[in-house]
This record gives structure tokens, C-alpha cells and sequence, in this order.
């Protein structure tokens, strides 16, 4: 593959090549496929799950770096799920401190995503996303969750809330 794009001559100029790769036609499928692999790899770490992100790898990528131990909250990908905006995600739950209140984050993907994903479904997922990726974009105030959530059009979510009692004014002389 020629490193460089060369967009085609106007008249007699020929324009200054570009930075990238031109991806041939016959190569359009195989270049689909590894795109959605990524992506798919992508998301699937964002949800926190070490096995489920190294099927769309390959060993250059870093795929052999999964078959031992993992850190812990990569095991810990279904440990979370919840309901925003009505529907189901699935993912992990981080809590840390925020300038002193603590605060949960949960990062994850819609569970039919997710599912499609752990089973390694990349044509089935990229289906789904495509015909969704109008109407699942989001990012709004969840008052259920107690939040706010932003859904992406890929299916993946990210959602935070004060933890329970950290929303209080501080009472006068509390170290807080």
C-alpha cells in the first residue's frame, strides 16, 4: 500500500499528496471487519471486561496479554448494572472522591450490545448500532439514577452520581 493519498490532477496541477492509506476496493471488507473489531475491543474495555476486549484483538494488539490473571475490576464487568433512561446496562462501577464528596461512576455498554459483544457478534453488533445510532445518542440529567448520563451512539454509557448522603450542605464546624 502507498503510504500517501494523491488526490487526483486538476488540469496540469497535481496536488500535494495527503497523510493516510488508500483502502482499495478489494480490500473494503477486510478493512470494515478490522475497524469494527476495534471498536468493538474498545468498548468492551470501556465496560471493564479483560476477556470479552482481547476476541477483537489480535496477538499484535495484545490479545495473549489476557489469558492469564486480569485486574481485578476488569473481572468485575458484570458486577454492575443499572437502568438509565428506562433501559439496561451493563458494567462496572467506580467510586472516588470529587474535591471531597465521594462520587460513583459507572461505566458500561447496553446489555444487547454487550451481549453481542462478549459473544464476539461484531457483524450482529454493528447491525445494531447502525440502525440505532439516531435515536440512542444522550446526555441528560437522569433523575432516577440521580445523575448525570451520557449514552453514546456506539451503545456505550457513562453515568455519575454523588453517593448517597454527600449531596448534604456540611453542618457548621464539620471537618468537611
Amino acid at each position: 500500500m502507498v503510504p500517501d493519498v494523491h488526490p487526483p490532477t486538476e488540469g496540469l496541477v497535481a496536488p500535494e499528496p495527503v497523510r493516510g492509506c488508500h483502502v482499495q476496493a478489494k480490500d473494503y471488507a477486510w478493512f470494515q471487519e478490522s475497524l469494527a473489531h476495534t471498536t468493538a475491543a474498545g468498548l468492551m474495555a470501556f465496560t471493564g471486561s479483560g476477556h470479552a476486549t482481547a476476541r477483537h484483538l489480535t496477538d499484535r494488539q495484545g490479545r495473549k496479554r489476557f489469558t492469564g490473571l486480569e485486574h481485578a475490576a476488569s473481572m468485575s464487568v458484570q458486577d454492575a448494572t443499572h437502568v438509565l433512561f428506562g433501559n439496561k446496562y451493563v458494567g462496572t462501577d467506580h467510586v472516588f472522591r470529587l474535591n471531597g464528596p465521594r462520587v460513583e461512576a459507572f461505566s458500561g455498554a447496553d446489555e444487547e450490545v454487550f451481549r453481542l459483544l462478549a459473544r464476539g457478534d461484531v457483524e450482529e453488533y454493528r447491525a445494531l448500532v447502525h440502525a440505532s445510532r439516531h435515536v440512542r445518542s444522550r446526555l441528560a440529567f437522569d433523575k432516577d439514577w440521580g445523575g448525570p448520563v451520557s449514552v453514546h451512539a456506539d451503545g456505550s454509557v457513562l453515568a455519575l452520581r454523588l453517593l448517597p448522603g454527600q449531596d448534604e450542605e456540611p453542618r457548621p464546624g464539620s471537618p468537611r
